[in-house]
C-alpha cells in the first residue's frame, strides 16, 4: 500500500505492506486523515518532544531517524478484524477512532510513533475498544474532524465556561477555531478571538466568535474591561472594603450572609482565557494583561523553555489550567455533536489532498492566511490543496 512517510525530516511516499491486525486490533482503508499543527511541528522537532514523553515514561515517541507515517485525526472504513475483537462494526462500517493502538509492548500514540503507523497512508490499524460506528450519514471529512474538535472539546470543559462568561480565544489556527466552535455549541454567549492573521480572524467570524480582534491594534483582554471585570489590584482592595460595609447593617452575621453568597456562586466576574498560540511569551503576556482571578485555559503547545512572572499571577490569582488530550466520552460526545449538527466545522476545511500532495500541503499550511486544515483523501490524485475562497 501507499502511504507518506517522514524520516529525518523528509516527507516521501513510499510502498508498505498491507498492515496486519493483532489481537483487539481492526485494519481500516483511510478515507480522510487531516494534517494537525502537530504533524507539522514533528516533522522537525520530534525529538525534543520524544524527550519529554521519555520524561513522563513514554520511550516509543517518534524520533527523527525513524520512518513515521503521521496522521491522528482520521476517518475510515472496516477492512479486516483482528483475534479476539468482537465485530460490534462489521466489515463496511465507516468509523472513527481514538489515536491509541495497544500491543505487545503497550499502548502507543497513533501516527506519532514508529509502532503505531497513522492516517497518511491507504490503510491503518485501530483499536477495537477505541473504535466508533460514524452516525447519522456524517459526511467522512467531517468525521475525520472529531479528534481535533475533542481537544476542544475538552479545553472547553475544563475551562468550566458557563453560558454568561465572556471566553477570549487567543490564536486563531485551527485548534483556537475549534475551541471557538465548541464554545459556541456550549452555548457561551460572548466570545472574543484574536489573531494577527486577517485570513484566521475571518475564519473566527464564520466559526461563530462575536467579537474578533487584531492584536496588533487592540488586546483581546481589553474587551472585557466594561464587562464588570475587576481589572486593577485598588479595584480588588476596595471591593473587599465595600462588601463588607454593606453586609454590616444585616441583622445577622455579616459571615453568614458571605457564607450564603459564595455558595450561590457570588464571586468576582472573571474571563476564561484560551491559549491557543504555543508560543514562548504567550502565557506571561497573558498573565499580565488579564483581569483579576481569570482563569487561563492552555491549550497551545510550547515545546521549548518558556518564562512567567509568578508573582504577577499571584496579585491577580490566576487560575492556570493546561489541558491535554481528551477522554473517549469527550470523543464520542464530540463525534455525535457533529452527526447532530451542533458544530458545523466546514469553516476550518480549506483543502484535500493526495497523498501526492502531502510534502506540498505541509508548504501551503505555513502561511495562516492560505490555509485552516488540509484533509488527505488517501486515494485521490489531487496533488495541489486549493484554498477556499473566504481565505483568499
Amino acid at each position: 500500500m501507499r502511504a507518506v512517510a517522514c524520516s529525518n525530516g523528509e516527507l516521501e511516499v513510499v510502498e508498505r505492506p498491507e498492515p496486519v491486525p493483532g489481537t483487539g486490533q481492526v485494519r481500516i482503508e483511510v478515507l480522510r486523515c487531516g494534517i494537525c499543527g502537530s504533524d507539522l511541528h514533528a516533522r522537525h522537532g520530534c525529538d525534543a518532544w520524544a524527550d519529554l514523553a521519555a520524561r513522563v515514561g513514554y520511550e516509543r515517541f517518534a524520533r527523527s531517524e525513524q520512518e513515521i507515517v503521521f496522521g491522528h485525526e482520521f476517518s475510515g472504513e472496516v477492512v479486516e478484524h483482528g483475534p479476539a475483537c468482537r465485530k460490534g462494526s462489521p466489515t463496511g462500517t465507516r468509523v472513527v477512532a481514538l489515536p491509541l493502538l495497544r500491543g505487545s509492548h503497550g499502548v502507543d500514540t497513533v501516527g506519532l510513533s514508529a509502532h503505531a503507523p497513522g492516517g497518511y497512508a491507504e490503510q491503518m490499524l485501530v483499536q477495537e475498544s477505541l473504535m466508533m460506528p460514524v452516525p447519522n450519514g456524517l459526511g467522512s471529512e467531517v468525521a475525520a474532524l472529531t479528534e481535533p474538535l475533542a481537544v476542544a472539546w475538552h479545553a472547553v470543559r475544563r475551562g468550566e465556561v458557563r453560558k454568561r462568561t465572556v471566553a477570549i480565544v487567543v490564536g486563531c489556527g485551527p485548534i483556537g477555531l475549534a475551541v471557538i466552535l465548541l464554545l459556541k455549541a456550549k452555548g457561551v454567549r460572548t466570545v472574543v478571538a484574536s489573531d494577527y492573521s486577517s485570513a484566521r480572524r475571518a475564519l473566527a467570524s464564520a466559526c461563530g466568535a462575536d467579537v474578533v480582534l487584531d492584536p496588533a491594534l487592540d488586546s483581546p483582554l481589553n474587551a472585557v474591561e466594561r464587562r464588570g471585570h475587576l481589572t486593577d489590584l485598588p479595584s480588588a482592595l476596595e471591593l473587599a472594603v465595600g462588601t463588607r460595609e454593606r453586609l454590616e447593617p444585616l441583622p445577622f452575621g455579616w459571615w453568614h450572609a458571605w457564607r450564603l453568597g459564595e455558595a450561590l456562586g457570588a464571586a468576582p466576574k472573571h474571563p476564561v482565557i484560551f491559549e491557543c498560540v504555543g508560543v514562548p511569551g504567550v502565557i506571561d503576556s497573558i498573565i499580565d494583561g488579564a483581569p483579576l482571578f481569570s482563569r487561563v485555559v492552555v491549550v497551545g503547545v510550547c515545546v521549548g523553555v518558556d518564562h512567567i512572572t509568578p508573582a504577577m499571577a499571584i496579585n491577580k490569582e490566576i487560575d492556570l489550567r493546561f489541558v491535554f488530550g481528551y477522554s473517549p466520552l469527550e470523543f464520542r460526545d464530540t463525534l455525535h455533536m457533529l452527526a447532530e449538527g451542533d458544530i458545523d466545522p466546514a469553516p476550518l476545511i480549506t483543502g484535500t489532498v493526495g497523498l501526492d500532495g502531502v510534502e506540498g500541503a505541509f508548504a501551503a499550511l505555513s502561511s495562516p492566511e492560505v490555509h485552516a486544515k488540509i484533509l488527505i483523501d488517501p486515494h485521490s490524485t489531487s496533488s495541489v490543496a486549493r484554498s477556499v475562497e473566504p481565505l483568499l
